[in-house]
């Protein structure tokens, strides 16, 4: 450090030193003096309310050497990127989604239309095995309509084939058989076949007369239309000079 002594001039006055701060005092207290402008509670009001509805979807990025409101332009071009991710994962979702119904659907169609096969297959079979078997029946029927006992033992032997045609009728009846019984009925083209046709006046025309062979049912389904004789208009009748009575065909 300087000793006073050497700080003073020659001369003994005051020093350099001290008058540079006194100086520099009196400057300082006169800047205190001035008053300093502050904003108005006014402006600093205006100020906050324009702050309070700012987000970070108002914040408006620059160029890509510039950052806007402390976000990086890195991270906004990171944030375009992860939507347009976002987009074509939902348009995945949306494409898998609907091959899944599509699948499902032509799955349910395909089951339906298997179920459906399978059901008329088994009715295929179970007609073709009744169908075989109904020839059995109509022999024991007619065996039953020309067979007359007339011995015990022939009654015998006509009363134990007799009990194995009800049986296998029982059994036919079990698995849905049922016979038509078109005899005295209007005749059905749909269930009945005409192999027959007798002029009469004592039925209506149409009427079934006689049935040939009985036809049968499964359900709603034919196994076998009825052969029957069916009801005709009688030939017309034209007399003669004589006043008698013809028919058309003398």
């Amino acid at each position: 450090m300087v000793d006073d002594e050497d700080k003073r001039n020659p001369n003994g006055g005051t020093t350099v030193v001290s008058l540079a701060e006194d100086r520099v005092a009196e400057e300082v207290e006169v800047l205190e003096q001035v008053p300093v402008d502050e904003p108005s509670s006014l402006e600093v009001e205006v100020e906050a309310e324009s702050a309070e509805g700012i987000t970070l979807g108002d914040v408006v990025l620059g160029s890509d050497d510039t950052e806007t409101a402390g976000v990086p332009s890195d991270y906004a071009s990171a944030l375009a990127e992860r939507d347009s991710e976002i987009q074509a994962l939902k348009l995945q979702l949306e494409d898998r989604n609907g091959q899944f119904a599509r699948m499902a659907a032509d799955f349910d169609n395909f089951r339906k239309r298997t179920q459906r096969e399978r059901e008329e297959q088994e009715q295929k079979i179970k007609c073709d095995t009744i169908l075989e078997l109904l020839p059995v029946v109509d022999n024991f029927e007619r065996a039953r309509s020309q067979i007359k006992p007339q011995t015990e033992g022939e009654d015998t032997i006509h009363k134990s084939y007799q009990s194995v045609y009800r049986q296998l009728v029982e059994c036919l009846k079990r698995v849905g058989v049922a016979p038509m019984r078109a005899e005295g009925k209007e005749f059905d083209p749909t269930m009945h076949e005409a192999v027959m046709r007798e002029p009469t006046d004592k039925f209506p025309e149409g009427t079934v007369l006689e049935e040939l062979q009985r036809g049968y049912l499964l359900g709603d389904r034919i196994l076998r239309h009825a052969l029957v004789k069916v009801a005709a208009a009688p030939d017309p009748v034209i007399p003669s000079e004589e006043g008698q009575v013809v028919d058309s065909e003398g």
